[in-house]
């Protein structure tokens, strides 16, 4: 059975705020300001067509609205008690805000509508389709299901190493090594990891021991400090996990490499690999090879299959003889 790191529950705070995207898109915040802390809980956004021509049947109310010049000039179209009556139904108890993209005239009925039901109404002076680009990529990142995880992130040749293990078995003095070695550390002591895509998890420190190592006998060392910016990063994409134990004379390890373990995190599987621990064996080296091993094994180079294929072969030539 694979391991499972369960989202962990974020209780009821909500990640998104309709004033984070004020913030963040510098939004003219033109009525329904007492809105501006309405949570936002979907990356999707809407741009309301069909309900712009009366059909509110499946109408998304709890997406941000995106208005451009095809909604704005249809409706220019209707008649006033036409106008009153959308912009009414637009303007619901749980809808984060509507956003008005070229800077385009705000229509009083709108506002009217926003004030009375404390919906936000904000103008950008971008297109729609760049604006809801960049907004929903800023909403997928935030809203992404998150995670954390006891282990160590280094960057190793490109490759997102997640290090993890029982506490004392030496993870972060193999983190420091292999930083020695010229590889960039992301996180020690707690991953966060957020799962940006169907299988993309991408693993970053928490702000408060960033760029921190804890060497057992020597404390907190700042790994930027010590080795500089090159021996860091903020941000990695995970895709092998090595998990270290303490050797167990009782159990068979793998020695061929043939067989590939899986651990799930969030709703992702990543290949793992057990590296058992004694006095005398390099885990930087090993771990460094490893993830060198598992780039050719994805671009299709795989020694323990060949290793198998040719002992296969020369097992079927000696039967022949």
């Amino acid at each position: 059975m694979p391991v499972s790191y369960l989202t962990k529950e974020e209780g009821k705070v909500p990640k998104v705020r309709t004033k984070d995207i004020i913030e963040k898109f510098d939004l003219e915040l033109v009525s329904g300001e007492e809105g501006i802390n309405r949570p936002i809980t979907t990356s999707d956004l809407s741009r309301p067509g069909v309900e712009m021509a009366g059909y509110f049947t499946y109408y998304p109310a709890e997406r941000v609205q995106l208005l451009g010049k095809t909604e704005l000039s249809f409706f220019e179209k209707l008649s006033q008690d036409e106008k009153e009556i959308r912009m009414e139904k637009f303007c619901t108890d749980i809808t984060p805000g509507i956003i008005i993209s070229r800077e385009m005239e705000v229509p009083p009925e709108l506002i009217y509508a926003s004030q009375k039901n404390a919906v936000p109404v904000m103008r950008s002076k971008m297109k729609t389709t760049r604006l809801s680009s960049r907004l929903t990529n800023f909403l997928e990142s935030k809203l992404a299901p998150t995670t954390a995880v006891h282990g160590v992130l280094v960057d190793i040749y490109g490759v997102g190493v997640l290090i993890i293990g029982k506490s004392g078995v030496g993870k972060s003095e193999t983190a420091l090594e292999l930083v020695k070695r010229g590889h960039r550390l992301v996180a020690d002591d707690c991953v966060e990891i957020r799962q940006e895509d169907q299988d993309t998890l991408v693993g970053t420190a928490p702000e408060l021991i960033e760029h921190l190592l804890e060497i057992r006998g020597l404390g907190i060392i700042n790994v930027m400090t010590l080795f500089g910016a090159g021996a860091i990063r903020s941000y990695k994409r995970i895709t092998l996990v090595i998990n270290l134990e303490l050797w167990d004379q009782t159990k068979t390890y793998d020695r061929l490499g043939l067989e590939e373990e899986k651990m799930r995190i969030i709703d992702t599987d990543l290949t793992k690999l057990t590296v058992p621990v004694r006095p005398g064996r390099n885990l930087a080296v090993i771990i460094e090879v490893a993830a060198m091993n598992y780039r050719l094994k994805r671009m299709g180079m795989n020694a323990a299959e060949q290793f198998s294929s040719r002992l296969t072969d020369v097992i079927e030539d000696s039967e022949h003889d």
